[in-house]
């Protein structure tokens, strides 16, 4: 006779029960919290507070909480933040998927509700592994480029995650303390994960637990690499800017964006034809060729860039014109405010962005010209481009067209 999915004697495995899925818990427990800390900075860090075409995630309400104007030291912390986040969410994946393997059971235990209790823990439960599922795929497709969602990645993954931790929050509040005590117990105890006709055993739990820890390190390995240059990059299999050769020479280095891909037409870009339209205090407005700001005092910063699907570069020797001190050509002599950037890109998304005073007065925020040793290469954002200290990839815009000073 067939067993139906909703009868206990259908789950055979004898690996399932309360000290496995307890394990593969307390390591999701700290796992997911870092994921959860590490995706509210890498928000926080596009100022999104600041301007509505930095901000994403319209109507956050209460949610924009925590915002604050992001920082510019230490230059490498959105380099080091966005790593940890991607990284250790593909890392913890045979994580997840074990630990849904250990309770599908429960998701068909009847009846549906005991009590209202029981209810509670039910819906709880279907928000956790719904929510889990949505912000890892979400995440996973978002890093390999597959923009395939009904909208926005930004605001699909920034409320899904809110949703998916208050049910994780609920959760771990109900099952650590049982989780715990199902590990510090010599015998396991009788629930509705063990099957009450388990099949004969092909491996035991810890070599379960090793299998996958095996699958979390084969993926770390293959996804670390793209946070460096070099050698190390060239693991990076499963990241869509891990394998493949940037290049060699002074520009040899990862890219987003084209100039193709974003439509830079390069009659614009010629010495000829580009001007940067800078406007300032009382609409003071100053127009400036390449020639033009190679003769203003010109800086050089070492800094990386890092993007939100997790992949960085090294320090890459940046060298032009200070913000602070083209806030100063159109009337702001003082403490600079904040900028408005516009791009020659004219469509995509962050063709525009907005960044905060603190990161203008930076004195290593650029617009770069060249970097290391020589002119920036079309993909690379010439004729110019935008580099601040700990921003997001987004934020250093290239090809910039238009630079408005003044409070946003």
């Amino acid at each position: 006779m067939a067993r139906s999915v909703f009868s206990p004697s259908f789950w055979r495995s004898p690996l399932r029960g309360p000290w496995l899925t307890s394990v593969l818990g307390v390591v999701l427990l700290g796992g997911i919290t870092v994921l959860f800390v590490t995706g509210l900075l890498s928000y926080a860090s596009y100022n999104p507070d600041l301007a509505r075409v930095n901000d994403k995630t319209p109507d956050k309400g209460l949610l924009g909480f925590y915002l604050f104007s992001w920082p510019t030291d230490p230059h490498w912390l959105y380099r080091l933040t966005q790593g940890v986040h991607v990284t250790l969410g593909i890392t913890l994946i045979p994580v997840l998927l074990a630990k849904l393997w250990s309770v599908v059971p429960k998701l068909f235990t009847l009846p549906p509700a005991r009590s209202l209790a029981h209810a509670l823990e039910r819906i709880s439960l279907l928000l956790l592994v719904g929510g889990a599922l949505f912000e890892f795929v979400t995440g996973i497709l978002n890093v390999q480029l597959d923009y395939v969602f009904p909208g926005s990645f930004y605001p699909l993954h920034f409320y899904g995650a809110w949703v998916f931790f208050a049910a994780f929050v609920a959760h771990a509040v109900l099952k650590t303390p049982l989780a715990l005590r199902n590990l510090r117990q010599l015998r396991e105890e009788r629930t509705e994960l063990v099957s009450p006709d388990p099949a004969e055993p092909t491996v035991s739990r810890r070599g379960a637990l090793w299998f996958v820890g095996s699958g979390s390190l084969l993926l770390f390995l293959t996804t670390v690499g793209q946070n460096f240059d070099g050698v190390l990059r060239r693991t990076a299999l499963f990241a869509p800017h891990g394998g493949g050769d940037p290049g060699s020479g002074p520009g040899g280095f990862q890219i987003n964006k084209t100039a193709a891909y974003a439509g830079i037409d390069p009659v614009e870009t010629d010495e000829e034809a580009w001007r940067l339209v800078v406007v300032g205090r009382e609409g003071r407005t100053v127009r400036l060729s390449r020639a033009d700001l190679l003769q203003l005092p010109l800086h050089s910063s070492a800094l990386p860039i890092a993007c939100v699907e997790g992949w960085s570069t090294s320090d890459q020797w940046w060298r032009g014109v200070r913000l602070r001190d083209l806030a100063a050509l159109v009337g702001y002599e003082g403490d600079p405010p904040d900028v408005f950037v516009e791009s020659l890109q004219r469509h995509g998304a962050f063709r525009r962005a907005a960044l905060r005073a603190n990161q203008v007065a930076d004195p290593r925020s650029l617009l770069a010209l060249s970097v290391n040793g020589e002119d920036l290469t079309p993909d690379h954002g010439h004729p110019a481009r935008i580099i601040v200290p700990a921003a997001p990839g987004v934020l250093n815009t290239k090809w910039v067209a238009r630079l408005t000073f003044g409070d946003l």
